[in-house]
């Protein structure tokens, strides 16, 4: 299954607000490029040839290999941001929203795992200014899971000492789901959102 045809619960593909079909299609090959070779090793060249296209035209629709990385990056993290905002602003209880939060975000993972694996892990091959940026929406995300935490231990419904602590705890519980989920597994996107879910609630003390 290639990136563009990665989908979690039937949404839309991911990639609709990249214009032209010329610029999307570089874009998809960017992902799947580095998500097979790393961002470094590889080529705008190999990036090209995946989409169909010269080495030229690239750059037509983008400057620099790190523009198409920082395109990824920025339209990944706004939607995991989506995920976690919609989630922290849903209607329920603290333990249903962290529910809805862990759930969703887990699916997004393991149903975009190989654009999750681009956003997530090469952060390090940007730029001071596109890394600020990014690294800005990071925290964004962190504050929609920490305020549910906040919310939970204020309610009386978690016990938790460290609320940052298993915040980063949880989120990297979550993100990890792109590195190893196989569409060909025992479960699926939904079946492992369900498990992390109940596992976050065990973490953060949920009374039962």
């Amino acid at each position: 299954m290639s990136t563009a045809e990665e989908t979690t619960g039937g949404e839309i593909e991911p990639w609709e607000e990249v214009t032209p079909d010329a610029a999307r299609r570089l874009l998809v090959a960017a992902v799947e490029a580095f998500a097979e070779r790393g961002y470094h090793a590889t080529t705008t060249r190999d990036i090209a040839g995946r989409a169909g296209m010269s080495p030229a035209a690239l750059y037509i629709h983008y400057k620099t290999k790190e523009e198409l990385l920082h395109r990824i990056s920025r339209i990944g993290h706004d939607r995991a941001l989506d995920i976690l905002r919609t989630a922290a602003n849903g209607d329920g209880s603290a333990t249903e929203r962290l529910v809805e939060a862990v759930s969703s975000f887990v699916r997004w993972h393991a149903g975009r795992r190989t654009t999750a694996r681009v956003v997530q892990y090469e952060l390090d091959a940007l730029g001071p200014d596109a890394r600020a940026e990014i690294l800005d929406l990071r925290r964004q995300v962190d504050a929609q899971v920490r305020g549910i935490i906040d919310e939970g231990v204020a309610s009386g419904e978690f016990e938790v000492r460290d609320v940052h602590g298993t915040t980063l705890a949880v989120l990297s519980l979550c993100i990890d789901v792109a590195r190893w989920f196989n569409v060909d597994g025992p479960r699926t996107p939904d079946e492992v959102g369900a498990l992390y879910a109940d596992l976050v609630l065990r973490m953060v003390g949920a009374a039962k």
